[in-house]
């Protein structure tokens, strides 16, 4: 998606090769209009999956998956990061590992938000290692659903996320592939 590129160009910076700050549009700071061209182009790409829910994790994913819930005409249900390690009868519970804080939380979700039978999008902010999305595929096949797609704002495509992902059988779409990072500069894969 060209008009995510050059945001990213233009007021994402690169910390170092694995770092990439997009808090001015993203994750701290939301480019309203920006995200609603990723909406957009999220429910153009997987118009055609049969999905009946969108869902991502919180609290970076919201923006992006807000708008392609909007633009979709379906609800959205956010998974939450949780320290509790107590479970109940109405939560779906599973461990995930953060390649940005390099520690481990509760990924939760409510039994009531999920049904058997849903096709998801999982939508999400960053592709790196890809752990957020399998915790997510994790919980989203222990209600019965299936995850018809992962829609990703920005993959790290030189981490092993994305072709873990695609291995596991996933289709995952992402906007932006980063081929390449630096201090200070960004390479796109073509």
């Amino acid at each position: 998606m060209e008009a995510l590129k050059q945001k990213i160009l233009k007021d994402g910076r690169a910390l170092n090769e694995q770092v990439l700050l997009v808090d001015s549009f993203l994750n701290h700071q939301v480019d309203a209009k920006l995200m609603a061209q990723v909406g957009e182009e999220f429910a153009r790409l997987f118009a055609n999956q049969g999905i009946t829910r969108i869902m991502t994790v919180e609290s970076s994913g919201i923006a992006p998956a807000a708008m392609t819930a909007l633009g979709m005409g379906l609800p959205l249900v956010i998974m939450k990061k949780s320290s509790s390690r107590i479970l109940s009868d109405d939560t779906l519970q599973t461990q995930v590992h953060s390649f940005t804080k390099n520690s481990d939380y509760q990924l939760t979700v409510k039994r009531k938000y999920i049904h058997p039978g849903d096709r998801v999008l999982v939508i999400d902010d960053f592709l790196a290692n890809g752990e957020a999305a399998f915790g997510a595929a994790r919980l989203i096949e222990e209600a019965g659903a299936t995850v018809a797609g992962i829609g990703i704002v920005i993959e790290k495509a030189f981490q092993p996320g994305g072709r873990r992902l695609a291995e596991a059988g996933y289709k995952v779409i992402s906007l932006a592939r980063v081929a390449k990072m630096a201090e200070n500069h960004i390479e796109f894969c073509d």
